[in-house]
């Protein structure tokens, strides 16, 4: 439910940035926005608690996060009166997605067992880029020693697996049925 309600809020920023121009200065904002949510454990349960009133709350709003646009602080106030400020990494997600699916960019994560070099790394952007018809791939890195060699690279629902590991699980998948 909450995916839904987040989903309607990063729309009607979307909206409000793409008529107004400011879609670049908004996705930055938020990004920092949501490291800022997740990161401070405490934020969300003060901005939710019913003891303090909304006065209080906007208040604190207009000093935390001074230098952030109208737009932002706005969605701010009207997500901490509607009680929803939790959701705010979720509208920050959505609305960095409907971005980048204007700009013809995907996010992919890709599990290698070292970290890659800027080389490989952008390699594997173009490639991808070409596979999914995008003007660009953004790609981030988790080392994952349990793959044993290889790479396996999700964008989206889809995966693919090019880690032995992988191969190894395949291997044993048809040993197995073939019994």
């Amino acid at each position: 439910m909450s995916e839904v309600v987040a989903s309607r809020y990063a729309e009607a920023l979307f909206q409000i940035g793409n008529e107004k121009g400011t879609l670049e200065q908004l996705a930055s904002e938020l990004d920092v926005l949501k490291s800022i949510f997740v990161e401070n454990e405490k934020l969300v349960p003060f901005l939710e608690h019913p003891r303090v009133d909304n006065e209080t709350k906007k208040q604190f709003i207009n000093d935390v996060f001074q230098g952030f646009s109208d737009d932002v602080l706005n969605t701010l106030y009207l997500l901490t009166e509607r009680h929803r400020i939790g959701i705010v990494p979720a509208v920050t997600d959505h609305f960095t997605q409907m971005v980048n699916d204007v700009k013809g960019i995907a996010e992919a994560k890709v599990y290698t067992v070292r970290e890659l070099s800027e080389s490989e790394k952008e390699q594997l952007e173009n490639t991808f880029a070409k596979r999914f018809d995008k003007q660009a791939v953004k790609l981030e890195t988790i080392v994952d020693p349990s793959i044993i060699g290889g790479l396996k690279l999700r964008i989206g629902n889809t995966i693919y697996d090019g880690t032995i590991s992988g191969k190894l699980k395949r291997i044993e998948r048809r040993i197995v049925t073939a019994d």
